[in-house]
Order: structure tokens, then sequence, then C-alpha cells
């Protein structure tokens, strides 16, 4: 489960980091590939507007695995596992707190009667 949890973690850090590596990439509406780098952009690897769509394509599948491990991580961390009732179920639990009950009865039945004792021998002045 660590290592499932540790493999996760590094593919929301990796996304994460190509999420915003795109970002930072693309351009606004008003400017072009041409005017970032100072050529034109027709000659481009991806066409005239193909690397706009190509940027905008791989950020939305970045920002979606982004998202999908940030839910798996959420879901894999408020887990918590129950305890087993073992081979005899609930019929173990009121046996056990029974004999609680009687062993802290039998303490305080006790406890007056030692408290009781050193006042009794006490001389009054």
């Amino acid at each position: 489960m660590l290592f499932f949890k540790t493999l996760i973690i590094v593919v929301q850090l990796l996304s994460a980091l190509g999420v915003i590596g795109l970002v930072l990439l693309q351009h606004g509406k008003g400017a072009d590939m041409g005017a970032a780098f100072g050529s034109g952009a027709s000659g481009s690897l991806f066409g005239a507007t193909g690397s706009a769509n190509f940027l905008s394509r791989t950020t939305a599948i970045l920002a979606a695995i982004f998202f999908a491990t940030t839910l798996t991580l959420t879901y894999l961390g408020s887990y918590k596992s129950k305890p087993s009732a073992g081979v005899l179920g609930a019929a173990t639990a009121p046996a056990a707190s029974a004999a609680l009950s009687a062993s802290a009865a039998s303490v305080p039945a006790s406890l007056p009667a030692a408290a009781a004792a050193p006042s009794s021998n006490a001389v009054p002045k």
C-alpha cells in the first residue's frame, strides 16, 4: 500500500510540473509562436495552429491526471481499516468488558477501607 501511495504521489508531482510548464509555454489569443520566438509560426513543427491545439490538449490531459491522482490520494488518506472481530465476532467484546467492570468494581471497594485506616490511628490534639 505504501508503494502504491508513493507511485501516485510521483505521478501527481510529474503531472503538476507538466501542467505548470505547458501553461507557461502557451501564449495568449493575440500572440503567436512567431511573436514569441522571432520567426514565422507557419513553418513550425505542428503547423500554424497545430501547436496551440497540441499544447492545450496536453495541458487538459495532464490536468485530468492531476485531478484523478488528487482524488485517489484523498480517498486513500481517509480510509481507516476496521479492527477484526475475530472468529467469535461481537461475542468477545461483552465478555471482555464484563471482566473489566468486575475488576474495576473490586478496586474502589478496597480503597475507602485503606484510606480510613490511617485516619482512625490519628490522635486528636
